[in-house]
């Protein structure tokens, strides 16, 4: 089974954000501001890129000059409660300061000292600051800090950042300031893709962060609330990414959203585009961050079982008939969702998808600007490839059965002849891939097994092996027709019934335990059974 890949959002970016004491520039300012003169804002410009250079004696400097600014305006406010002004000028101070503090972005080897000097406390504390801005400046300078940029090459700095920011509740503050937070504010706005840019960070340094902020928080519920907007924009986008992150390798997360209702929100946001394709590429993002966040969900079983009780599977069979972009994206969610499931392989039989997922199996598949890549044509005919293979393992009798091997017989075995050439292209690239492996190994270069095997599966292994466990099902089945067909095309492209016995052969011998050791007995038995057959 595929399992979804994580991508970097470059499409989405945040508007730019103003300090407190310029959030309310008039129009008539902005006009002036646009007739500076042009010399000038090169200078500006020139002065911006200039890099400060930081070290231990400037980091000190720093923070003692934000401690001190800090405990003014905590003086400040508790002397005036009532009386803004008197403590205004302290704010913006300490708006300045945190400004300066983004320089250390710049020696992230610094991280540890930072951390040593007791200043993230203090740093955090701000997230709860009564000025919204002042949360917002430090929200922005926790994303500048933790940057995939800044920290790709100081690994062990970065730990002791994450740790330290962690065990200091960061994430329970950044969620919580979080849901203050309004969209309709372009300051705000800003600072909602600031908090999911730095809990992404912070995944990257740290996976295991993508089930604590779930555990200590609301973000789950949030990214939900975000994905159930029917209108497009940029904030739902990030949400649909950031949610796909937290879902990807955490079987935890995934039972979690479950258990919230969250495999019908998905749905309810996949649904949108049945019968519609997105406006945009960050649309298009969306959509498939949705389907990716789908396949994450139907890991578990019990997700597999909330997906078929919404009528997921019919979803997914209306969207192939549409033929629209997401097309490719439901035979994938169906694919995940029929795997080890019998109950998805049934009702998907029953609301009569056999015919559309053979149109796909015989490449009968709409054509647009995305499913022209040979990469996405690629991986529809695994995902089919798959999908028919989990229908012959949970379909194992009686009348839907009977349908599944009418398919094969229809139309002169032209499924069988479409399965054969996909058997002897797939055969073709494997064999292409052991040689060059051979020939990496006579170079001398080490490669234990496990690893050849794996390099051998992505390479097209895999598909292979479900494509002779679909043959040995079909030989099996004792068709006259259909094994007089078999036979002959194998036959044609000058293999024999021993070149499936080796493929079924080494998938029995590579069978893991992960689901116990009762169902690895079991499938090695039914793909023993298949030997047999065609010995």
């Amino acid at each position: 089974m595929e399992v979804v890949k994580r991508k970097r959002s470059d499409a989405v970016s945040a508007p730019p954000t103003v300090a407190p004491a310029l959030r309310n520039v008039t129009t008539s300012e902005e006009n002036e501001n646009s007739n500076i003169d042009l010399s000038l804002l090169e200078a500006l410009e020139k002065s911006q890129s200039s890099v400060e250079v930081v070290d231990l004696r400037s980091l000190k400097k720093l923070v003692l000059s934000f401690e001190r600014r800090l405990k003014e305006n905590i003086e400040a406010r508790l002397k005036y409660p009532e009386q803004p002004d008197r403590f205004a000028d302290s704010e913006v101070e300490l708006h300045d300061e945190l400004q300066k503090l983004k320089v250390l972005a710049g020696g992230p080897e610094l991280y540890p000292d930072l951390v040593n000097y007791n200043t993230i406390p203090s740093i955090l504390g701000l997230l709860s600051h009564d000025n919204t801005d002042i949360a917002i400046d430090v929200v922005q300078l926790l994303q500048d800090l933790t940057d995939e940029d800044v920290l790709e090459d100081n690994d062990e700095p970065a730990r002791v950042l994450v740790d330290a920011l962690i065990e200091n509740n960061v994430l329970e503050l950044l969620v919580q300031n979080l849901h203050r937070l309004s969209d309709s504010d372009p300051d705000e706005m800003a600072a909602i893709y600031s908090t999911l840019a730095t809990i992404e960070n912070l995944v990257e340094v740290k996976p295991a962060v993508a089930e604590l902020v779930c555990e200590r928080t609301k973000l789950l519920r949030w990214l939900m609330g975000k994905i159930k907007v029917r209108e497009f924009d940029s904030i739902k986008q990030y949400a649909s990414e950031i949610l796909a992150i937290l879902l990807q390798n955490s079987t935890a997360n995934q039972k979690r959203l479950g258990q919230m209702n969250g495999v019908d929100v998905v749905l309810q946001a996949v649904a949108m585009y049945k019968s519609k394709d997105p406006k945009s590429s960050d649309e298009e993002e969306l959509v498939e961050n949705l389907f990716d966040c789908l396949c994450c969900l139907l890991m578990p079983l019990e997700n597999k079982e909330r997906f078929v009780m919404a009528e997921g599977v019919e979803l997914m069979i209306i969207i192939m008939k549409q033929k629209k972009l997401a097309y490719g994206s439901a035979i994938r969610a169906l694919d995940f969702s029929m795997t080890k499931y019998p109950p998805a392989c049934e009702r998907f039989v029953d609301v009569l998808g056999l015919k559309t997922a053979f149109a796909a199996f015989m490449g009968k598949i709409p054509i647009s600007k995305k499913n022209k890549k040979e990469r996405y044509q690629e991986e529809l005919e695994e995902h089919v490839v798959s999908l028919i293979s989990s229908l012959f393992g949970g379909i194992l009798r009686g009348s839907r059965r009977e349908r599944l091997f009418s398919k094969f017989v229809e139309n002169e075995c032209e499924k069988i002849d479409r399965l054969m050439e996909l058997y002897t292209r797939y055969s073709d690239r494997v064999k292409a891939e052991t040689q060059r492996l051979n020939e990496i190994e006579l170079d001398d270069l080490e490669m234990d097994e496990e690893e050849r095997y794996n390099r051998r599966l992505e390479s097209g292994l895999y598909t292979l092996q479900l494509i002779a466990v679909i043959l040995g099902h079909i030989w099996c089945s004792e068709h006259p027709q259909m094994r007089a067909r078999i036979e002959l095309l194998l036959k044609q492209q000058k293999l024999s019934k021993e070149d499936v016995k080796d493929i079924l052969q080494e998938y029995h011998d590579n069978i893991g335990d992960l689901d116990g050791p009762e169902e690895k007995e079991r499938a090695q038995t039914r793909i023993q059974k298949f030997i047999t057959a065609f010995s």
